[in-house]
């Protein structure tokens, strides 16, 4: 089986922790989303993926280019969701894609998705769900009836960004020169073409689109309340995750919960909800909360958060 992981875009909302780091190498529990996600591709039976770079591509390079079966597609010049499957589908095999953005976490059954693909017949099945910040699209049982339904429309469904593509159904898109997908489902289905879809109600979904969304995401998983996938390194109760090779120093707290990397921290810092990535240095006597520690950037605070502030865990450098 073959996957595509874009993972090209510029992640303009998470500025400036995307001026330094692609959200896909953005790291969940300590590690880069872009390489969890490989691994549960590969567990999940795919043994080619293509995945394209721009932004800060180097970078992604750097993280993925030793690792079997992965196919690096460096965009000069970015090509969007459908100038970039149109050139990794002149790559591959001529059998069906399967497609996942690379700054998504959720509970889609890869496997699975690509087993109901083969056996619907389709030319494309776009995974959608109930999410009413990004519901958009109009679905008639198994098919996309409007991608822009005018208002007042019940029912509608966001686009996952998770789908599985066969070939033809790109045909017309060039792989040189930037195109959207969604506007080209858009223009087959008014002329007459089936886009297929399947709702998936029930997944657990979260798009690190802001720093907002990144750090609800850890909060979730660190304190149990959405499953953590397998590829995933920590897998411990606490929702204080400290890396190893922290150094701390002393009468330092982390409070409620927080996912700390390999970084620098000073005497008596308080840290609250907040995630620290490697290489951070925090200085002495720092009190910081709902927060990105990013090295050479320092810190981002964003206020209240609706849902932060629960829980009582406390973890001390002593």
């Amino acid at each position: 089986m073959q996957a595509m992981i874009l993972a090209a875009g510029f992640g303009t909302r998470l500025q400036p922790y995307t001026l330094i780091r692609p959200k896909p190498l953005f790291p969940v529990l300590n590690q880069p989303l872009l390489l969890a996600t490989i691994a549960r591709l590969k567990n999940a039976g795919f043994s080619t993926i293509v995945i394209n770079c721009h932004h800060l591509g180097q970078q992604v390079i750097s993280a993925i280019e030793n690792i079997p079966g992965i196919v690096i597609q460096e965009e000069k010049r970015i090509l969007g969701t459908g100038g970039g499957l149109a050139r990794a589908v002149r790559k591959l095999a001529d059998k069906p894609l399967l497609v996942t953005n690379g700054d998504i976490y959720h509970s889609v059954d890869f496997a699975e998705l690509y087993r109901y693909h083969l056996q619907a017949g389709n030319e494309v099945t776009m995974v959608l769900h109930d999410h009413p910040r990004f519901n958009k699209l109009a679905v008639a049982g198994t098919e996309i009836s409007d991608f822009m339904p005018p208002a007042g429309i019940t029912g509608l469904r966001a686009f996952t960004g998770i789908q599985v593509v066969n070939p033809v159904i790109l045909q017309g898109l060039s792989p040189d020169e930037y195109s959207c997908i969604i506007a080209h489902y858009r223009s087959l289905l008014d002329a007459g073409r089936r886009i297929s879809c399947r709702i998936d109600s029930g997944i657990n979904w979260t798009d690190m689109g802001t720093i907002d969304d990144y750090l609800t995401l850890h909060q979730a998983l660190l304190q149990g309340t959405i499953p953590r996938w397998a590829e995933l390194h920590y897998q411990g109760d606490s929702p204080i995750l400290v890396d190893e090779k922290v150094q701390c120093g002393r009468h330092s707290r982390f409070l409620q919960w927080a996912s700390i990397g390999k970084a620098s921290i000073g005497d008596n810092v308080e840290l609250k909800r907040c995630v620290v990535w490697d290489g951070a240095e925090i200085a002495e006597g720092s009190t910081i909360s709902d927060s990105i520690i990013a090295a050479h950037q320092g810190t981002l605070p964003i206020g209240d958060v609706n849902g932060f502030g629960s829980g009582s865990a406390e973890g001390i450098c002593r």
